[in-house]
C-alpha cells in the first residue's frame, strides 16, 4: 500500500492506494477538487461538508448518465459502429468499477 496527499477544497488528505495508482488517485482528486471549486463559485452548499455531499451527488448523477448511455449504446450505434454485448459488458463493468472507485474516495475523504 502506498498513500498520497490530495487537496480538496484548500485541505489536505492523505489516501492510501495500492502501489503504481498514486498518480491516478492524484488525477481522481484533482478532478474532484475541479468539481468542488466550480459548483462553490455557482454558489451552492452551506459549508464543505454540504459542498463535499453536493459535489457527490452531481458526480453520481452523471456517472448514472454515462452507465444509462452505456446500457442505451447498442439501440443507437453510431454510424455503423456496433457494440458486441461482450464489448457491453466490458464497457458495464468499467463504469462500475470506476462507480466504486468514486464511493472508495468519497468514504475517505468523509472520514477526514
Amino acid at each position: 500500500m502506498s498513500e498520497v496527499n490530495v487537496s480538496i477544497n484548500g485541505r489536505q488528505y492523505g489516501i492510501a492506494c495500492d502501489e503504481g495508482q498514486e498518480q491516478r488517485v492524484m488525477d481522481l482528486a484533482n478532478f474532484v477538487d475541479d468539481r468542488l471549486k466550480a459548483i462553490k463559485a455557482a454558489g451552492a452548499g452551506t459549508n464543505d461538508s454540504h459542498l463535499l455531499v453536493l459535489t457527490s451527488i452531481i458526480m453520481a448523477d452523471e456517472l448514472f448518465d454515462a452507465r444509462d448511455a452505456a446500457a442505451n449504446v447498442n439501440r443507437a450505434p453510431l454510424q455503423g459502429l456496433q457494440i458486441t454485448t461482450e464489448d457491453e459488458g466490458k464497457i458495464t463493468n468499467a463504469i462500475d468499477h470506476m462507480a466504486e472507485r468514486i464511493e472508495k474516495l468519497t468514504s475517505e475523504l468523509q472520514k477526514a
